[in-house]
């Protein structure tokens, strides 16, 4: 069924992030620090794959994401719903599922054998297709995905995500650029305040963390290891 009727932007966001911190898909560490894909080093670690593992949680949170489309790109705006290999797959089956549109998913790369194609589904050209992911960070990684649905002659000019970083100004005029808006459910800094409001970790802890959101390339840059 189509949703049509939520909470405000802001309560989804402090629910969203309720939920994360529920099922332990947040992790703080700031005496420890995670490595990042990139190498640098976070106090702070999402793991939104977890998602799928609960299924009233999972039920929400894809409500939420199909309602913040609707809402932001409008009640028509998508002919095809794409997942982004391997997160976005199963998250974009169930926004799919919810709008009663096609799905297709987009590999990383080409699979080297048989057709060698990076979408997988039927995508056609002049289609509207919007990339569900299940997070970005400075959406850097987006953009191969949407020049893989461009390639087939289809448009992407949308991609939704659980999760953004909300911390790298560079995000938002990096997809802008590219043509691609970002819609989203809640961001660090709402997750910080849901902890802060729960007492989900101690206060140096969290301090810690808000050090890092407010200024997050320098606080990698003292962190990194020699």
């Amino acid at each position: 069924m189509i949703p049509s009727s939520y909470p405000a932007k802001e309560e989804i966001a402090r629910l969203t992030a309720r939920m994360l911190l529920e099922i332990k898909a947040v992790h703080f560490n700031a005496e420890t620090p995670f490595t990042l894909a990139s190498g640098l080093p976070s106090p702070t670690y999402i793991d939104c794959r977890k998602l799928i593992s609960y299924p009233r949680i999972r039920s929400t949170l894809m409500d939420f994401l199909a309602v913040t489309v609707l809402r932001d790109a409008g009640f028509e705006a998508f002919d095809n719903i794409a997942g982004g290999e391997t997160a976005g797959i199963p998250f974009a089956a169930m926004v799919a599922e919810r709008l009663a549109l096609p799905m297709t998913y987009v590999r990383k790369k080409p699979k080297g054998y048989g057709r060698n194609a990076r979408i997988e589904g039927a995508m056609t050209e002049g289609q509207r297709v919007l990339l569900v992911e299940d997070l970005t960070t400075d959406g850097g990684s987006k953009l191969s995905f949407v020049d893989a649905i461009r390639e087939t002659g289809a448009s992407c000019a949308h991609t939704a995500v659980i999760f953004y970083y909300g911390i790298f100004p560079e995000t938002v005029p990096t997809l802008a650029a590219h043509g691609v808006q970002l819609h989203h459910l809640c961001t660090w800094w709402d997750v910080l305040a849901e902890a802060r409001a729960q007492g989900a970790f101690d206060a140096a802890t969290l301090n810690e963390v808000e050090a890092f959101l407010s200024a997050p390339r320098a606080w990698q840059d003292a962190h990194k290891k020699a």
